[in-house]
Formats: structure tokens, C-alpha cells, sequence
């Protein structure tokens, strides 16, 4: 039986795609921008968390107020991301497919997948990678599987994926699933899908050790496994805000190398994909929404043998 917190949660996400969709955009962005500024000047565990993460970012020399400001630019970016993904329904197609600007590869992208090879897309958390998804599927890429989070309570990761299997994706759970998501991940891409991995975070205690902003953090390696296992091509995109509007920038693909066995091939290119992330983040670090912990020095120590154990 679900507790008050977890159904308060769940009724606060039903509410969300219910009303939220449905209120004047003004009003709707002027709440979120409110909400966001009172949990920025209450500086709570997940706020700091960030500032601890935008730290790296800036520098250590960097004046205490700009990181301040910096991370109150984060939570209005974050909460225009959970306002958008509400609205996301009754957004117009044309709104988003002219409103999207990417650069880069992307039709290298399409290339591949004409031609019926897989493609991989690495993501961090920046910018809104829902509407990406939506634009993704929009602009003529035919089917995509991503992988979600598992979330709590159960009511509320099943909103989600019915959220995102509504505009096409298919959303397999990162963990706890009937059968293995990477599995299934590697017949799409053999098949000429397409596969979006959000993956400049650790989820499930099993991820791969990079070098990011001069420390060690953990990320999930899976994009760089499969496309090691695959030949899909490996792919790491940026996204941003602008303005009203939206930015991408698509990456060449990142090839497999030639020496060593395939785990040391995936962490090579997972090496890679992290700078690409660095060097998106340095761009734009008022996008990265990364209020969870991520480098090593700020990992929990029982997690960190949790996942030594798992490798």
C-alpha cells in the first residue's frame, strides 16, 4: 500500500499533465520561474548538490556569488524543463519542428538510419531531451527506445512512460524490467533504430569510471557498450534553451578503437563522449540539471564497493 508521501507525489504529476497543459503559457512559466527561485533561496540537500557540481564547472576560484547565480539560472532552466514536459502534449508540432535548432551531424544521423545502421544517442542532462525525443520522432526518425529511470512511486515512473510512449518512444526501465534493457537496446540498434541513453549520471551502481572536469566521476557506459557490440554509431548530443526556443548540437560519431578487448574499447569511448559532455556543459552551464551527485568524491562510499563488486 503506497504511503501519503508517494501518493501525494503521484496526484502532484497527474495534476501536472492535467492542469499545467491547460493554464495560459504566462501563467504557467511565471509559477514555475516562482517555484523555482523560493527552492533556490531555501538552498536545500539538492541545491547544494548542484552547486557542488557547477564548482567543478566554474572553478574552485571562482567568486561565490557567480556560483550562486549560476545555480539559480540552473533551477529556472530545470523548471522550464518540468514545465515544458507537461506541456508538452499540447505543444504544436510545427512549434517544435521550427523551433528546434541543430547543428552538427544530424543528418549523418538520418544517413545512418536510412541506410539501416543503428544510432546511438548520448545525452546529459541538459536542456529538455523529452522534446528532443518529440522532435526526433517529429522530424522522420521512425521508432527510438530509450531507457528510464526507475521512479517512486511505481504510479508515477508509469506516468512517465506512458508520457513518452505518447509521442512514440519506446521506454524501457533502466532496472527491474521482465528482461534485460541492454538486450533489447542491442536488437534495435541491429535492426537500424535508434537508442537515446541519457548517461552523464551513474543509475543503477554499475556505471564506468571517466575522467569530467579534472576528477573522477561515474557514468553509465552502456551507449559506449553497445555500440562496441553493435557497430551502431556512437553519437553524444548537447541540448540547450534558446530563448523560446530550443538548440541541439549532434556529434560526429565516436569510433570503436582498434586496440584492446571490448571493455577497454567502451571506456575509450566513454572517455570521449565525457569531453564532448564537458565541453557542452562549459556552453551552456546554465542547462545542466544535474541536482544528483555525480563525482566520485561525493559518492556515497558503501555505493561505490556496491558497484566494485558489480564490475
Amino acid at each position: 500500500m503506497p504511503g501519503l508521501k508517494d501518493r501525494l507525489a503521484d496526484a502532484g504529476y497527474g495534476l501536472g499533465w492535467r492542469v499545467v497543459c491547460r493554464l495560459p503559457e504566462s501563467w504557467a512559466q511565471r509559477a514555475f520561474r516562482f517555484f523555482a527561485d523560493l527552492a533556490w533561496r531555501r538552498r536545500g540537500p539538492r541545491v547544494r548538490v548542484l552547486e557542488g557540481n557547477l564548482r567543478r564547472v566554474i572553478g574552485s576560484q571562482a567568486p561565490g556569488g557567480q556560483l550562486r547565480g549560476l545555480s539559480r539560472q540552473v533551477m529556472r532552466s530545470y523548471a522550464r524543463y518540468w514545465l515544458e514536459v507537461f506541456r508538452l502534449p499540447v505543444i504544436p508540432a510545427g512549434r517544435l519542428l521550427g523551433g528546434m535548432h541543430v547543428t552538427g551531424h544530424i543528418e549523418t544521423a538520418f544517413a545512418y538510419l536510412a541506410a539501416g545502421r543503428g544510432v546511438i544517442l548520448a545525452l546529459p542532462h541538459m536542456g529538455n531531451y523529452d522534446l528532443a525525443g518529440a522532435w526526433l520522432i517529429a522530424r522522420g526518425a521512425g521508432s527510438a527506445t530509450v531507457v528510464a529511470e526507475r521512479l517512486r512511486p511505481e504510479s508515477v515512473y508509469d506516468r512517465f512512460v506512458a508520457f513518452r510512449e505518447g509521442f512514440g518512444l519506446e521506454v524501457l526501465p533502466a532496472s527491474g524490467g521482465t528482461s534485460s534493457a541492454f538486450a533489447t537496446l542491442a536488437q534495435r540498434l541491429r535492426t537500424g533504430k535508434t537508442v537515446g541513453l541519457v548517461c552523464d549520471r551513474d543509475v543503477t551502481g554499475r556505471g564506468m569510471e571517466v575522467e569530467f572536469f579534472g576528477e573522477k566521476a561515474r557514468m553509465m557506459g552502456g551507449a559506449a557498450a553497445l555500440a562496441v557490440q553493435t557497430g551502431a554509431a556512437l553519437m553524444p548530443v548537447i541540448l540547450w534553451f534558446e530563448g523560446n526556443q530550443w538548440g541541439a548540437h549532434v556529434h560526429e560519431q565516436i569510433p570503436v578503437p582498434a586496440d584492446g578487448d571490448e571493455g577497454q574499447k567502451a571506456a575509450a569511448m566513454m572517455q570521449q563522449v565525457a569531453r564532448l559532455f564537458e565541453e557542452g556543459i562549459r556552453a551552456h552551464p546554465q542547462d545542466w540539471h544535474m541536482l544528483q551527485r555525480v563525482f566520485v568524491t561525493d559518492l556515497d562510499p558503501g555505493r561505490l564497493r556496491r558497484a566494485a563488486q558489480n564490475q
